[in-house]
């Protein structure tokens, strides 16, 4: 995009897909906007300033969801054709007005409150933004004591305090010691703040294939009564504190099976449908699971992918199989196995089979162990309190601005923590939870949202670039999105250009974390301006510092790129892992820091002038792909077995050059006196992987050196080998 925005003239807005008629209106109305911010601009003869410019283009809606992307890359890119970000920091595509602001939950709180807790330094939600995100830091307790009271938390008994901090061995804190309560309770009951009734829409979904169908409905009543049946049979057949896995697409059918096993007093074990039998079973035995819910099969693009047959290849625990469409299964189960109808036909004779009385317990009770990949092979299984619903639902409502009434999808599943994220995030903050029962990469899934009125959707990169590149959502109407958000893995900036272009520019909320924190630790807001592939700030209550290479912190305001170390006081985060030593994975070796032992996450992270972050990739030997986590050491150990040739490999991953999703390379050792043709390799490492480890990651990249850069006590250089294939890779993208 070699132009500036005021050279842009009718035969380039032609070149971008408009008519020629089209392009000279355009041309107008985008001369009109040049001169009305000129006119404004303080610094007379001075180029019109481009931040400025787009946010008049913006407001105006000269850009429409429905014009070419081309059109967009034209405006966007011209428009800050000479924008310095060494000096300015990244260009800005969206910017909250005052009266936007005023309307956010985060910016209610704040009109409401901060004039007494802040005093006279109190301007706006958006000009003290900062100085309430630093009082929410320093006095946590305060700011989770004012959000409890916007989510929908019940407790049947109410907590001593909001914060203990006497247990020095807790370093995230004791948080609402004392109280007792069910946080499934908590989301299937009435409330008055936030504002959900019986007869609110609790869930709203659709069947893949059945496009042309009204949305499928699910009131709070009507929830709560199936959970409760659930609950009644899970009660009949277990004991309180037992693990039940459930393994299958995150269809209504999950999500009340979830709540309902929370709801009995039950441990949640999640694990992703992509994963192959080895995983499961690692999975199942790690957690102890009495037993799995599954289906027969997952319905996906037209296609019927075993999912009952992994499951019983994975272990002999007992299997509640569900029908993938219809009322009946269309696979002969084991004999210990259920189907879903006579697992529900236990209880549903009983005069109360539609009320259950929750298990009240502790809130640090474990509810959901879910897995994250370390750098060892096996997953580290983290077990979730109910804090960790309280913390995921309070950043969403703060961040991302879940409202009562709001509709929302976020194409994933219960196995990855952003599963029972969006779920509490919908039931605790009075927002609908809307479910796509199919593929996401397709039309249908577009139709979807538009037909369901979603107001906030969820993303992930590599799902962008795929509705980008197949021009598969073009004609759809996405205009009643008011927020993206988008996790998992490193964001496109022309990719997010395309999706906040959709509806008319909403942004798009950047979110990072981890399954050990329950939350992101880094996130946008709707109170300050947003970059693409971007963070606006920390989120509320949270802090980091950003380490050098001699583990010492940068001053908060200088531009940097180190490895990032966590406040150690975090509402929801982990105490424990069940399979690893929490304190060894999470804190040793990292530095003080005003007397605080610093939280590792692993991330290293760039601040750019401004105070944007981006998350550069990380410090560890993990690597991110297709936005799931998992270690070198499982890649490596599945391609060394690939092929009779190979002496050893290792897996390293970057974005590509012009930045989005990270992408995987293999590089080989030989045996001595053998060749290789790399093509083959990658094939056959890709069909090694997909069948081992899962079938959703794909080898990009194979190279064969003679030998491995190594330390001198023989610890393999992986950073020398990341820097190799970038290297390689931007030569291939001039070529």
């Amino acid at each position: 995009m070699g132009k500036s925005i005021g050279d842009v003239g009718v035969e380039d807005l032609v070149g971008a897909g408009l008519s020629v008629e089209e392009a000279k209106g355009f041309q107008r109305h985008l001369k009109d906007s040049i001169f009305k911010v000129s006119r404004n601009s303080d610094n007379g003869e001075e180029p019109v300033d481009p931040k400025k410019l787009w946010r008049e283009l913006a407001a105006q809606k000269l850009l429409k969801p429905w014009h070419p992307h081309a059109l967009h890359q034209l405006i966007y890119y011209s428009v800050y054709h000479n924008y310095d970000e060494s000096t300015n920091g990244p260009p800005i595509y969206w910017f909250p007005s005052l009266y936007q602001s005023k309307n956010t939950n985060l910016g209610r709180l704040m009109e409401t409150h901060c004039r007494k807790l802040l005093g006279a330094l109190y301007k706006d939600p958006i000009a003290s933004f900062r100085l309430f995100h630093r009082f929410s830091v320093e006095q946590p307790e305060v700011y989770w004591s004012i959000v409890l009271g916007h989510l929908s938390i019940k407790f049947l008994k109410a907590p001593n305090c909001i914060l203990d901090t006497s247990d020095k061995s807790k370093h995230a804190g004791k948080w609402f010691p004392g109280s007792v309560l069910n946080i499934a309770e908590c989301c299937l009951i009435p409330s008055s703040c936030p504002k959900k009734q019986d007869d609110s829409l609790a869930i709203i979904w659709r069947n893949e294939g059945c496009d042309d169908l009204d949305v499928s409905q699910m009131t709070l009543r009507e929830l709560r009564e199936l959970v409760m049946l659930v609950a009644n049979a899970l009660a009949a057949k277990f004991s309180k504190g037992d693990a039940i896995a459930i393994d299958m697409p995150m269809t209504a059918t999950a999500v009340t099976i979830y709540l309902a096993i929370v709801l009995a007093g039950l441990v949640v074990v999640s694990i992703a449908d992509s994963f192959a039998a080895q995983e499961i079973a690692t999975r199942l035995r790690v957690s102890k699971a009495r037993a799995v819910f599954t289906q027969d099969f997952i319905l996906r693009g037209g296609r019927r992918v075993p999912l009952y047959s992994r499951v019983v290849e994975a272990a002999p625990y007992e299997a509640i199989v569900i029908p993938a469409s219809g009322k009946e299964l269309t696979v002969q189960l084991r004999r210990q196995d259920l189907s879903w109808n006579d697992f529900l036909s236990s209880v549903c004779n009983l005069p109360s089979s539609n009320y259950f009385t929750p298990a009240y317990q502790p809130i640090d009770s474990v509810t959901n162990i879910l897995f994250s990949s370390g750098t060892t092979g096996e997953p580290k299984a983290i077990p979730w309190t109910q804090h960790s619903p309280i913390r995921s639902a309070g950043d969403t409502w703060a961040h991302i601005d879940v409202q009562e009434g709001d509709v929302f999808c976020w194409p994933t599943n219960l196995g990855w923590v952003a599963g029972p994220i969006l779920l509490y995030s919908c039931f605790l903050s009075g927002g609908t939870l809307a479910l796509y029962h199919g593929s996401p990469l397709g039309r249908g899934f577009g139709k979807f949202i538009q037909d369901a009125g979603v107001t906030i959707l969820g993303t992930v990169p590599s799902l962008v670039k795929t509705w980008k590149s197949t021009g598969c959502m073009n004609g759809l109407n996405w205009t009643k999105i008011r927020t993206f958000a988008t996790a998992g893995e490193a964001s496109s900036i022309d990719d997010d250009l395309w999706l906040s272009s959709k509806a008319y520019y909403s942004p798009i909320i950047e979110c990072c974390g981890g399954t050990e924190l329950a939350s992101a630790y880094i996130q946008g807001n709707p109170l300050q301006p947003q970059a693409f592939a971007a963070f606006s700030s920390a989120s509320m209550s949270t802090s980091f510092v950003i380490l050098n290479e001699n583990g010492l912190p940068y001053p908060d305001d200088q531009a940097c790129v180190g490895e990032v170390g966590l406040f150690p006081l975090y509402m929801g985060a982990t105490n424990r892992l069940l399979n690893a030593d929490h304190e060894e994975v999470y804190f040793k070796g990292m530095p003080l820091y005003k007397g605080m032992q610093l939280r590792r996450h692993g991330d290293i992270v760039k601040r750019t002038i401004g105070g944007f972050l981006i998350v550069q990739g990380r410090a560890d030997d993990t690597m991110n792909l297709g936005g799931i986590k998992t270690s070198s050491v499982e890649i490596e150990r599945v391609c060394n077995q690939a092929h009779d040739g190979i002496l050893e490999t290792a897996a390293v991953s970057t974005p590509p050059p012009n930045g989005g999703p990270e992408m995987l390379a293999v590089f080989v050792v030989l045996k001595e006196g053998i060749s290789a043709d790399p093509d083959l390799l990658k094939m056959k490492f890709s069909r090694a992987i997909q069948s081992n480890l899962n079938p959703l990651f794909k080898v990009s990249f194979v190279k064969i050196v003679p030998e491995f850069a190594r330390t001198a006590s023989n610890k393999l250089l992986r950073r020398v080998l990341r820097d190799q294939l970038k290297q390689d890779l931007n030569t291939r993208s001039k070529i």
